[in-house]
């Protein structure tokens, strides 16, 4: 977590993993004086712990607010009590003049997220929900008054704004800097619009999702802004279309009441680049700044500038420029596959959606008589999340190598609106399942992939669909399940608070629905597993614990099927040092190359498979 915003200058806020706590760096060095027999030296800024000594708080998603006594507005979780139900989540000011002082503002339901302060320091808004929702499944936007008086902290007392028929979903509230009015993003249109505080009418309505792809994962998103300024505060947010993203510059203020006007809209034919979002404005200018990429190249920040005239006028826009990346990789285009968003069909008479990426490497040459090559099919971690055609060197690394890569959308998945985010209601390890095998049986029969040498893999919830798939269907021949679910029943016990109920919505309740909870789980059916499964998997993950991966591994075993099972020391749920995630990667290429017969070439790196049969 770091804090920015209006009035914080060179000092930076945030929460070092370590120790939890919340620190403050003045990035102004200090300057000693010189004496006689010295010269003068700067000593390097040292961060100061603002909240109390101890792991018991967790923070996150924090503002600075400075329109009162200075202080943070943040998410905080207590952990006193740490089992996942015990747990308490509230929006809670913290001083940042290092008295550790803290002050609980909305407290009593489950979860919080997003603390939104007015631009007069009245009134914050926040978002929040109870179990057994999720974000995406129901939520509700509050405001309390900041009135010093020590109002009420319980959020019953604070005053509804939206969500209050307990079936939609809303998030990412934003109060506009000018006129002072509340806007946020709600799904009651049957995809995620952007609303006005007192409006039954989206102010944008289109049949797209805005505000990103993680719906409630992940703190501190926002899909839509306001350009600063004493006269402009137009809005600026991003969709998807055809997998390419979109820009849109609205006029939010002439009519407050009405839907936005004069709305322009901006792709890669002005320049932009093919995926971005995050966009902010600059004052005084018309340079916006936002995350972006494309896959060929690391993603990072870009600047870009709005063109100006009417909305009939045609202008010429100049090309974003790159200004910052964390990545300094690159590679020749003659190892880059460009991905094609496809849609195809699935059971029930409707339709998925995936990105099709072909083997590239122009070292390597095929022809006409060719037979098809291997495909790697791709099921995302969430499962409510999505996956997009940025910069992924881990899907380059097999399309390089040979590999035809499907990386599905399955039902369930966000940007394609509500009806088909809810698709996994009540129906994970079933639809997701379908949508896989689906993708893959697809693109055999437009002669892109081998029908013989179909494989998949997963991490997380991905790692669920892909033991599924394998256990449940029999269109692949070979999977790999990266810290992925085995057991939905030790999943449904057996991990923390924001995922704890979960599975309720997606599966059934449990223990009343166990009897579906051990019909889904792949290691209730290895009868039906007979073909070879690599499990990687880090031996601190406290999301799926590792003897999932060991129960798993124990069963393939005693039947005699090919199997390795590879644990990581000191990984949690995902890999995060680079040796390890390098060796997982060789780990799955060398595992499909022996099951499916292809040459190792002069590959030094060969795994050791357990119940390897003979070639």
């Amino acid at each position: 977590m770091t804090v920015g915003g209006e009035g914080v200058g060179d000092t930076v806020f945030y929460s070092e993993f370590a120790t939890q706590r919340i620190m403050k760096l003045d990035n102004a060095a200090t300057t000693t004086a010189a004496t006689d027999d010295e010269s003068s030296s700067t000593t390097p800024p040292e961060p100061i712990p603002i909240t109390p000594e101890g792991d018991r708080y967790r923070f996150a998603d924090a503002i600075y607010d400075n329109t009162n006594t200075p202080r943070l507005l943040l998410v905080r979780e207590d952990h006193i009590n740490p089992a996942p139900k015990d747990v308490v989540n509230e929006i809670a000011a913290v001083a940042v003049d290092g008295t550790e002082s803290m002050t609980t503002l909305a407290t009593g339901n489950d979860f919080y997220a997003a603390p939104r302060v007015s631009p007069d320091g009245t009134k914050l808004a926040y978002i929040t929900w109870n179990h057994p929702n999720m974000p995406w499944d129901s939520t509700e936007l509050r405001i309390v008054e900041l009135d010093g008086d020590g109002g009420s902290a319980k959020t019953e007392d604070h005053r509804l704004v939206a969500g209050a028929d307990g079936d939609t979903s809303v998030l990412q509230p934003l109060w506009h800097p000018l006129t002072g009015k509340l806007f946020y993003i709600s799904d009651e249109s049957g995809y995620y619009n952007i609303y006005r505080e007192g409006t039954t009418e989206s102010i944008l309505s289109m049949e797209k999702d805005f505000g990103g792809s993680s719906p409630g994962w992940v703190f501190g998103q926002q899909g839509f802004s306001f350009l600063p300024g004493a006269e402009d505060g137009r809005m600026v947010t991003v969709y998807n279309k055809d997998g390419a993203s979109r820009l849109v510059v609205a006029n939010v203020i002439d009519d407050e009441n009405g839907p936005a006007t004069d709305v322009r809209e901006y792709g890669m034919e002005d320049g932009l680049p093919m995926m971005f979002g995050g966009v902010v404005g600059s004052d005084g200018s018309d340079d916006l700044y936002f995350l972006g990429g494309s896959p060929s190249a690391p993603g990072g920040v870009f600047k870009w500038s709005l063109p100006s005239g009417t909305s009939t006028t045609t202008t010429t826009c100049q090309p974003a420029i790159k200004i910052a990346s964390s990545s300094t990789l690159s590679f020749p285009p003659a190892v880059i596959s460009t991905p094609q968003e496809i849609k195809f069909p699935t059971t029930g008479g409707k339709d998925a959606y995936a990105y099709y990426y072909p083997p590239h490497n122009t070292d390597y040459t095929t022809s006409a008589d060719s037979p098809p090559p291997p495909l790697l099919v791709k099921a995302h971690g969430g499962p409510t999340s999505a996956t997009g055609p940025g910069f992924n060197p881990l899907l380059q690394y097999w399309t390089s190598r040979g590999f035809a890569i499907l990386d599905v959308n399955y039902g369930g998945s966000t940007g394609y609106g509500r009806d088909y985010r809810r698709r996994l209601r009540g129906t994970w390890g079933i639809v997701d399942v379908d949508d896989v095998c689906a993708g893959a049986q697809y693109l055999v029969e437009q002669g892109l992939a081998d029908a013989n040498r179909l494989c998949i893999d997963g991490g997380s919830a991905g790692g669920f669909t892909t033991l599924a798939a394998l256990a449940f269907r029999e269109v692949f021949t070979a999977g790999c399940s990266m810290y992925g679910v085995a057991d939905l029943t030790a999943l449904a016990g057996d991990t923390h608070k924001f995922e704890s109920r979960y599975l309720d919505g997606l599966v059934g309740l449990y223990p009343k629905d166990e009897a579906i909870y051990k019909e889904r789980s792949p290691i209730e059916s290895i009868d039906t597993l007979d073909c070879p499964i690599l499990l990687l998997q880090g031996d601190e993950d406290k999301i799926v614990p590792p003897n999932q991966s060991e129960m798993m591994h124990g069963a393939l075993l005693e039947k005699g099927i090919m199997t390795c099972l590879k644990m990581y020391e000191g990984e949690q749920h995902g890999f995060r040092k680079a040796e390890n995630i390098q060796d997982a990667l060789d780990s799955e290429l060398s595992f499909f190359r022996q099951v499916f017969g292809i040459d190792l070439g002069d590959s030094e790196f060969e795994l050791k498979i357990d119940n390897m049969k003979p070639k």
